[in-house]
């Protein structure tokens, strides 16, 4: 599988997704419906597709997937497919703030709702003309991975090659931005990779991207070095108002002006990160593939590596109160801890598949999403 096949999905083990052939697709003789520009159809199985990230707003729930698919429950049990979504791409993540929701995903896709998630918007869309790029740009086309509103009017979305687009008004204008960032200890802050703690990681062991069905990189591959435009995987705000961006092969970045300067730094271990979860203060716990997991209280100057006690790649998350976490991935994968010293709590679950979000119900149940649609596990 090539680079850009991983990019076209939110993580390298849910690209297996997008390898799939679809089905009767040669053999129909019509054109296939432009994703960017068709609405979202209501499918009685939605539930069941693949869904990418699951949040709550308001009183309720969302989760969005595969096809434009965005359903909506009150309860985390009885869900509701909404019948407005403007597109058809798959939708990776979102982020709410009271009852405005964004949505990011494939094709440079940004669909906005004001009531909750009943009704959409689209607010940015990659166009193309004659099935070209209606642009220069060779970010045009690439997928939104993860997105995040600093205030009602703030937003960043991040994605493929280093791909950011920002918004100061709400999101009715977003406008790209380059992430040229100094490397730590260029400037005052020092250098995060040289104060690292608990780097144990063989480099062998340094990451799987999605090149081939093993997804793992051998030692040649792992020569690369580091990527100049790496995949902006997720990025999280902390209660100081620092913002991260986690990034392939361990790169990272850090702001501490709500966006407007990045410092690049390095984690302890080369393989890419999937997600991260901010706490209060400048705490931000880190995972990624093969299990790793890392956690900074300095905004990431110096890291500590927390034992997972799994090797399946770490997809997803979601913050527990006394900094608790559950954490979710590959094979039915789920761990919880219930506060920052606690050790993780592997409750694996069977045919759940490949897991990619996870959200409380009502701090006895989890929501979790994934390439099988929903799932539920009582937490203990």
């Amino acid at each position: 599988m090539t680079r850009s096949s991983f990019a076209r999905c939110r993580s390298a083990a849910l690209c297996l997704y997008a390898a799939l052939p679809l089905a009767g697709h040669a053999a129909d003789p019509k054109p296939w419906p432009d994703p960017v520009s068709t609405p979202a159809e209501t499918m009685p199985l939605a539930a069941r597709s693949l869904l990418l990230d699951a949040l709550r707003v308001g009183d309720g729930y969302l989760v969005v997937g595969d096809r434009g698919h965005v359903l909506r429950s009150s309860d985390g049990r009885d869900w509701t497919q909404s019948a407005d979504v403007p597109v058809r791409v798959l939708l990776t993540a979102a982020t709410a703030r009271g009852d405005s929701v964004w949505a990011v995903g494939h094709d440079g896709v940004i669909v906005h709702s004001a009531d909750g998630g009943a009704h959409w918007t689209v607010q940015h869309r990659d166009t193309y003309e004659d099935g070209a790029p209606a642009t220069s740009d060779p970010r045009h086309g690439a997928p939104l991975l993860d997105v995040l509103f600093v205030d009602d009017r703030h937003g960043i979305a991040v994605g493929a090659y280093s791909r950011m687009l920002v918004t100061r008004d709400g999101g009715a204008t977003w406008q790209p931005e380059a992430l040229a960032a100094v490397p730590a200890g260029a400037g005052a802050e020092p250098d995060a990779g040289a104060n690292a703690q608990a780097a144990t990681e063989p480099a062998a062991d340094a990451a799987q991207d999605g090149h081939d069905g093993s997804m793992v990189f051998s030692k040649d591959e792992l020569a690369l070095g580091e990527e100049s435009d790496p995949h902006l995987n997720a990025i999280v705000r902390t209660g100081s108002g620092g913002l991260m961006i986690l990034a392939e092969r361990g790169s990272a970045f850090r702001s501490r002006d709500d966006g407007a300067t990045w410092q690049r730094i390095q984690l302890p271990y080369d393989g890419s990160m999937f997600g991260a979860i901010g706490y209060a203060g400048d705490r931000v716990l880190a995972f990624g593939l093969r299990g790793n997991v890392f956690e900074t209280a300095d905004l990431g100057q110096t890291w500590t590596r927390r034992d997972s006690a799994i090797e399946q790649g770490l997809m997803g998350g979601s913050a527990l109160d006394g900094e608790g976490a559950v954490l979710v991935g590959a094979n039915g994968a789920v761990l919880m801890r219930r506060s920052v010293d606690a050790p993780f709590e592997v409750m694996t679950q069977p045919g759940a598949g490949m897991l990619a979000g996870a959200v409380p119900l009502d701090g006895r149940r989890l929501l979790l999403v994934g390439e099988n649609g929903f799932s539920e596990v009582e937490l203990p």
